[in-house]
């Protein structure tokens, strides 16, 4: 019985993988063999999580791996997975790879297999693979922890390498329209999903610190093999919502030239209500549809306010408060937006602005260039 379940092991060598940036550059397609759990605290942009073991699973091979070495753990880990499991498994597997069939002329870019360390698990899997469609598919060497630790390391190599330029500006001025029309810009509040407010917060949660990191890399990497030869970054501060931005691209961004981006206050309304309530809007009804959409947008709008009802003090939060439940009322309604005119200007100027002029004050000696939103991406086009 034991020599049935054990069919299917390693035999032999099995392809692999070590060009970790031309997995990245390339966007590979990527199974990750993994416990669940490992995936969920850290993962790939472009992979997907098929499992050769359960949490549950994981968990007792690696308590059998500490108690009585890496042969026990093996049995243990074939009595754990039934034919059953292991037939699903397959299944899935080979599923995940035909569709990878338009990229079959390039190995790489047909999918690659890991797991941690891209030792036994992966091997497994690529043996279970190779029975189950005969096609040996490679698998990443080094497995997860090697990926991991070249983008955390492209980020600290790249930050020093590519001269940055940060692109400042008070609240609803238009940042992010200008980083989106630039081909070498990094947008880091696109990468948090979290535009780095109270009002920050979208319909869907935030990524993981490692998962931020992981997509930052991979941009960053993607800038360089597209021969940038500065990045835009929008002024930013070290944490944007839940995640922090690295420390060595941070230090980068504290002693860069700053471009000034400066519109009038009617602007700075229409911007904020475009972005901060259609976009967010949109988003809401995206994930939720339209009628439930609507409820959230105006739990987000009001909840959001309220996380800062001690900076406005009693009497302006309140002020502010019926003025956005009046608002949302009268959008609900009739569609109409002008309503948030008043108390967005309120919090442009009482809230925002404050903070931020505060901030830039100790950055002004590395402006070099102020400027309308045409003026700005013009100045950058020729920096």
């Amino acid at each position: 019985m034991t020599d049935l379940k054990l069919e299917g092991l390693p035999k032999g060598e099995h392809p692999q993988i070590d060009d970790l940036a031309s997995l990245f550059l390339n966007d590979v397609p990527m199974l990750d063999v993994r416990a669940p759990v490992e995936f969920e605290q850290g993962a790939f942009p472009n992979s997907i999580n098929i499992p050769l073991m359960s949490d549950e699973e994981r968990e007792a091979v690696g308590i059998r791996y500490k108690e009585q070495g890496q042969d026990a753990a093996i049995l243990l880990g074939a009595e754990l997975v039934t034919e059953e499991g292991r037939a699903q498994r397959k299944k899935a597997w080979a599923a995940f790879f035909d569709k990878q069939k338009k990229y079959k002329s390039d190995k790489s870019r047909g999918g690659v297999l890991y797991c941690f360390r891209g030792g036994l698990r992966s091997q497994i899997s690529q043996q279970w693979i190779l029975d189950e469609t005969d096609i040996d598919q490679p698998r990443v060497k080094g497995g997860y922890k090697a990926m991991r630790r070249f983008l955390i390391d492209s980020i600290d190599r790249i930050s020093k390498e590519i001269p940055i330029v940060i692109l400042g500006g008070r609240t609803g001025s238009g940042k992010t329209r200008v980083l989106k029309k630039l081909k070498n810009s990094i947008d880091l509040e696109g990468l948090a999903n979290h535009r780095g407010s109270a009002f920050g917060p979208t319909a869907t949660p935030q990524p993981t610190q490692i998962n931020f990191e992981n997509a930052l890399a991979i941009d960053l990497l993607k800038q360089e093999a597209a021969g940038a030869k500065f990045l835009v970054i929008e002024d930013e501060g070290r944490n944007i919502g839940s995640v922090g931005v690295p420390q060595s691209l941070f230090d980068g961004m504290q002693k860069a030239p700053i471009v000034k981006l400066e519109v009038s206050q009617e602007e700075r309304n229409q911007v904020s209500i475009e972005e901060y309530i259609v976009d967010t809007q949109a988003h809401f009804d995206s994930v939720y549809g339209e009628e439930e959409g609507a409820i959230k947008l105006s739990e987000h709008l009001l909840n959001s306010l309220s996380k800062i009802q001690k900076r406005l003090g009693g009497v302006r939060y309140q002020e502010a408060k019926e003025q956005m439940e009046f608002a949302i009322k009268q959008h609900l309604t009739t569609g109409s937006l002008e309503d948030f005119i008043p108390v967005v200007k309120t919090l442009l100027v009482d809230y925002y602005d404050p903070m931020y002029d505060y901030q830039f004050k100790k950055k002004t000696d590395r402006v070099c260039f102020r400027g309308s939103f045409d003026e700005v991406y013009e100045y950058i086009l020729n920096f």
